[in-house]
């Protein structure tokens, strides 16, 4: 009680309020007890999302990669641990790093040619068509454009297969009537298949970029395209000036979402052309489908389903890396 007085009384005279900190600390605050309660309430409104991700990918995920760890040929068969050796084979076989090739081919057709024939397009119908024809034609042509994404996937596949028959398919057809008597097997050769998927492809793919690209162009300050055009500047030169600087970050969203559709593609694949001819359409998930279902062995088709999350999920990790360097010397 002496020892406080005597501080006290030394702080007094010294001109010093009592309860003051020393110089250069900033005082501390006590948190509110009542408030800290009500943050942490918050977290009750995660649980939902946490017991989904639970459920629907984690759980999945580590009963996968149990069962890549295995030799299973489904149903009551039994299983027999065996390590790493399903993951060392799949380094020795040709087949996957075949149906891996063609992945880049599917990231040509569903990410390269439809992000960048959706953005001319985009910008064709928002500063041109719209000005000269009116709001109403420039978003029938946008509801034209994504038409083939709401087409059922299976619906589209018969279609095509039917377009792109070798005898009586409207391509066979009109090439015929131009004087060509032997037109390609667009889906029965293997040196064509390949390209014919990704003819699909492209036209299933193309309407999601352009609604997204016309959505963005929304957003963008009419007055940049009425200055630009008064100094002079004609379409192309306002399209490299004004739109593709406004639409980087829709840009970035739909070359991620593609990116990762293009290396799980695996319905227009097995209604066109069931990884044939020869093998030469089989994609990753078309191949553990086919060791899944068709082979029976269910311990290497989710040795091929691991790897491919691990490669979906680095390539989305590359992307969401160069997005967010791009962010930071746009901000600087």
């Amino acid at each position: 009680m002496t020892i406080e007085t005597t501080a006290g009384s030394a702080r007094r005279s010294s001109g010093q309020p009592p309860d003051r900190p020393p110089a250069g600390r900033p005082p501390r605050r006590r948190a509110d007890p009542a408030k800290r309660r009500g943050q942490a309430g918050y977290w009750w409104y995660l649980a939902p999302l946490g017991v989904g991700f639970l459920a629907v990918v984690a759980l999945p995920f580590l009963m996968n990669l149990y069962i890549s760890l295995t030799s299973w040929r489904g149903g009551i068969a039994p299983v027999t641990w065996v390590g790493l050796d399903n993951y060392a084979r799949l380094l020795a076989d040709d087949e996957f790093w075949t149906s891996l090739y063609n992945s880049v081919y599917m990231i040509v057709a569903i990410v390269l040619v439809p992000t960048v024939l959706g953005v001319l397009i985009a910008a064709a119908l928002f500063d041109y068509i719209g000005k000269e024809f009116g709001g109403r034609a420039a978003a029938f042509l946008r509801a034209t454009y994504y038409l083939p994404q709401i087409v059922p996937i299976a619906v589209a596949g018969f279609i095509w297969a039917w377009v792109l028959d070798s005898r009586d398919g409207v391509f066979t057809l009109v090439l015929q009537q131009l004087g060509i008597h032997d037109p390609p097997d667009w889906l029965g050769d293997p040196a064509v298949a390949l390209y014919s998927v990704m003819l699909v492809l492209i036209w299933l793919q193309i309407g999601y970029p352009v609604v997204i690209f016309m959505a963005a162009l929304q957003r963008v300050d009419p007055e940049l395209y009425e200055a630009a055009e008064l100094d002079g500047a004609g379409w192309f030169r306002r399209f490299r000036a004004i739109t593709i600087p406004q639409i980087r970050p829709e840009v970035f969203v739909v070359v991620l979402t593609a990116t990762v559709a293009s290396l799980k593609v695996f319905a227009p694949i097995l209604i066109l052309t069931g990884g044939g001819p020869e093998g030469s359409t089989v994609v990753p998930s078309y191949y553990a489908y086919r060791n899944f279902f068709e082979l029976s062995r269910v311990g290497y088709g989710a040795t091929i389903a691991t790897v491919m999350s691990l490669v979906i999920f680095l390539a989305a990790m590359v992307l969401l890396a160069l997005q967010r360097r791009s962010d930071r010397k746009e901000n600087h």
